[in-house]
């Protein structure tokens, strides 16, 4: 690696950090807390709205909402070497190592040992971390939504929320960046689930309201 270079950052832009990329075993204790709720991954890129009908859905079904992209956001936040290589990988629109990813979502679930369910959302953005969250937790999730969004709107709205929110990776090269990373790596992840009949997809482009009722017909069906 030459010296025009940032540290970790190689010469394709491919982030090569020391962060783990495998995440923290649990011990069978944990996994028998995380056997019975439901488990709910919602997909989406940059803007599609899953962040806001997540936090529908925690309200009115009582779930935990885990959202991925604001832990990060918040890790980012902190003076730490660890914090400071994930506010780098961020600003740059690439993605965060397995294991760290891991980590933050199961300690979380582990947090709320009462929930009747959790809505992770923002995962998985690799095949990788589907199959990682299996082998860790021990088990598949029970369904996952995927948000249909156009790319245009996802722009649009990623862009809007970085002006009144003043998020820092929410600068067009930035969505830009994590736009073509979304559509590159979420393909065999909807593949993956699609085999297990898992997949579910919400048409977003529409009124918040008609999204939100097909997101709780999806959940009501598992009930």
């Amino acid at each position: 690696m030459g010296r025009d270079h940032p540290t970790g950052v190689g010469r394709m832009g491919l982030f090569t950090s020391r962060l783990p990329q495998m995440g923290r075993p649990l011990r069978p204790k944990e996994k028998d807390m995380l056997k019975s709720p439901l488990i709910i991954f919602v997909m989406g890129g940059p803007g599609c709205g899953k962040g806001t009908q997540c936090r529908n859905m925690a309200t009115k079904y009582g779930f935990c909402h885990v959202g991925l992209g604001q832990l990060l956001r918040q890790e980012a936040q902190r003076s730490t070497r660890r914090g400071q290589k994930i506010h780098e990988i961020m600003l740059r629109g690439l993605l965060v190592p397995t294991g760290i990813i891991l980590d933050m979502i199961n300690d979380n679930m582990l947090s709320c040992p009462e929930s009747r369910g959790f809505l992770i959302d923002g995962f998985p953005r690799e095949l990788i971390q589907a199959k990682e969250f299996e082998r860790i937790v021990g088990r598949a999730p029970d369904v996952v939504m995927v948000f249909d969004c156009s790319m245009e709107t996802m722009v649009r709205r990623a862009l809007r929320r970085g002006q009144v929110e003043h998020r820092a990776d929410d600068c067009a090269p930035a969505i830009r960046q994590r736009l073509e990373t979304h559509y590159t790596l979420c393909q065999p992840v909807f593949t993956f689930y699609q085999q297990k009949n898992l997949l579910r997809n919400i048409l977003a482009e529409e009124a918040p309201e008609n999204i939100f009722a097909k997101c709780c017909s999806v959940i009501e069906s598992l009930q």
